[in-house]
């Protein structure tokens, strides 16, 4: 691996940050066995908003792996941030969750000593963004799978050949991090709904109950959908998404003729 010399008397330290996912935790494999004298340390920022097959797959992994996952949290709860930034909900152009409960965390855990953060992005995936530091150049990222040409297929036989095996989410998510990302697609809100169906309530919770009335949604403006839509998308055969779509900008009547609701009578319903 590549490695930059330290021209400082800085301690130095070299951090796996595990996500609670597959890439993550094969990396993990990998460092283990390619360099089993790296003093390597695991951490896991918690959000305190993660699924519990997050925390079961963290166990699997301390267990498999015979290491110890150094926990860390910030020291405000996502409700504090969340009235901090005067209810307005996490959204692509404002991850104040990720910077907040995540980064800031990680980035004052490391302090001033040098630190090479080993990130999970795959070969396979070399145009993703990965952890840029904010402050300071003590903390360099360093891409293992990327200089190997691991892809994704390597990291499921890296997996699979420990007996580690993937995160149980991935039966109806595509990535790990809080219950509530705004990342979601509609499919997987409805499956946060079916498995975890205590957490979509409470996810519903925060788009409803702001003091001054506002209303902001996981998915914002564009995107978003009031919560009485997505109790309709129950009825929604699958695979009509579009027709969902559709319905978002059109009556209530308008939308149970769209979709057919059995027994609904517009004549009564405007009477």
């Amino acid at each position: 691996m590549a490695k930059k010399p330290n021209s400082t008397n800085k301690k130095e330290r070299h951090i796996l940050a595990l996500s609670g996912g597959k890439d993550s935790a094969a990396l993990a494999v990998y460092l283990r066995d390619r360099y089993p004298k790296l003093n390597l340390e695991y951490v896991f920022t918690d959000s305190g908003c993660e699924l519990p097959e997050t925390y079961e797959f963290l166990r699997r992994i301390r267990a498999v792996l015979d290491i110890d996952i150094k926990v860390i949290k910030s020291e405000r709860d996502f409700d504090w941030w969340l009235k901090y930034y005067k209810g307005v909900l996490p959204a692509p152009q404002q991850r104040w969750c990720t910077r907040d409960l995540k980064l800031k965390p990680f980035e004052k855990y490391i302090g001033n000593d040098i630190a090479y953060s080993y990130v999970a992005i795959r070969a396979d995936e070399r145009n993703r963004e990965g952890y840029v530091p904010k402050q300071g150049r003590n903390i360099i990222p360093t891409h293992p799978f990327v200089e190997a040409g691991i892809a994704l297929k390597d990291v499921i036989d890296i997996l699979n050949k420990c007996e580690l095996g993937t995160p149980g989410y991935y039966g109806w998510r595509k990535r790990s991090g809080c219950y509530f990302c705004f990342y979601q697609s509609d499919n997987e809100w409805k499956a946060l709904r079916k498995y975890h169906p205590k957490l979509f309530k409470k996810a519903c919770w925060y788009e409803e109950n702001h003091s001054d009335g506002r209303i902001y949604t996981w998915r914002g403006k564009k995107a978003g959908k009031p919560l009485f839509l997505r109790e309709l998308e129950e009825f929604l055969p699958s695979g009509e998404g579009s027709c969902f779509e559709e319905c978002n900008h059109k009556t209530l009547p308008q939308i149970c003729r769209k979709i057919n609701i059995e027994g609904f009578d517009e004549e009564s319903f405007l009477k």
